[in-house]
């Protein structure tokens, strides 16, 4: 559905041109925007694309571009909100709002604050009292938990996967007892990487799947273990938007004494506590800080 007008006919026979018509100032409105398919593009968000008094975008080319494939007019004033500037925007944004005008957060693609721009202005406008509403739509994260096939009733979203290895080896340490299902953002060129720091740490048959390229015309999804999944990602060239999903650890009983002495065990023959405690604690899945302070008690 197209919209015409900025004027749309709602139920009750009540007005909406975009802002809240209750006399009650404006809103800051958190839109999603697709993620490949642009026919996944709301009626909501064609709307509110025509209507709003200003469009805070990621990337003002790429909102213009997706507006003009949707043959949607923007009335209003088109802003970037990035990482780099949305800390000194974000209060003239909330400004605009209290004073009556509907801004519309959209991201380059997908839905805003998962990994992207606009918890600064939600957080100011939640703290000065200025209303804070939804459209939702596409989310990337969500997309390849409904399609991985692994458990879907408790989950953590973990964002970007490090750049640095050292990094990356860490959060996998501190993953490891993790027992939701996991789900990371991955670029392209760190996938093998990623996917063989998972391995290291979680061990190498852990069920994963890789979503490349969600709702787009060369999607790509990948099944398998980590260590079958990070073969492949190092033997070709990827390209794309990467989603990994993981499934967590499986529950086990441990006698964390007789861990904590092999943590000191391994101390003792060299190796920093803390490492060794990071040691254990990737091969059991039990929490390396519970290790670590369980080892210290034990001295």
């Amino acid at each position: 559905m197209l919209v015409d007008s900025p004027r749309t006919q709602l139920a009750g026979g009540v007005v909406d041109n975009g802002r809240m018509g209750d006399g009650e100032g404006g809103r800051i409105v958190v839109a999603a925007t697709p993620i490949g398919c642009d026919d996944d593009a709301s009626p909501h968000l064609r709307h509110l694309l025509a209507t709003a008094d200003i469009v805070a975008a990621e990337d003002t080319r790429r909102v213009r571009a997706l507006a003009r494939r949707l043959a949607i007019p923007i009335a209003g004033r088109v802003d970037s909100l990035h990482d780099a500037n949305e800390s000194s925007r974000a209060p003239a944004l909330v400004e605009a709002a209290r004073a009556g005008a509907t801004v519309l957060l959209v991201s380059d693609a997908g839905t805003p604050l998962v990994s992207d721009p606009g918890f600064r202005v939600v957080r100011l406008a939640g703290e000065a009292g200025v209303r804070v509403t939804c459209a939702p739509g596409p989310s990337a994260a969500l997309a390849a938990l409904a399609v991985s096939g692994l458990a879907t009733d408790r989950f953590a979203f973990e964002g970007f996967w490090p750049r640095k290895p050292g990094a990356g080896a860490a959060l996998a340490a501190d993953l490891a007892p993790e027992r939701r299902t996991m789900v990371f953002f991955v670029a392209a060129r760190r996938l093998a990487a990623a996917l063989t720091h998972m391995a290291a740490a979680w061990g190498a048959e852990r069920p994963a799947v890789v979503c490349r390229e969600l709702t787009k015309v060369h999607e790509d999804i990948w099944r398998g273990t980590l260590g079958v999944l990070a073969d492949r990602a190092a033997s070709r060239e990827v390209l794309g938007e990467v989603t990994v999903v993981v499934a967590g650890a499986m529950s086990q009983n441990y006698d964390i004494d007789a861990l904590a002495s092999q943590v000191r065990a391994r101390a003792d023959a060299g190796v920093r506590l803390a490492d060794a405690a990071a040691e254990v604690a990737a091969r059991t899945g039990v929490s390396r800080r519970v290790l670590y302070e369980a080892a210290l008690r034990a001295r």
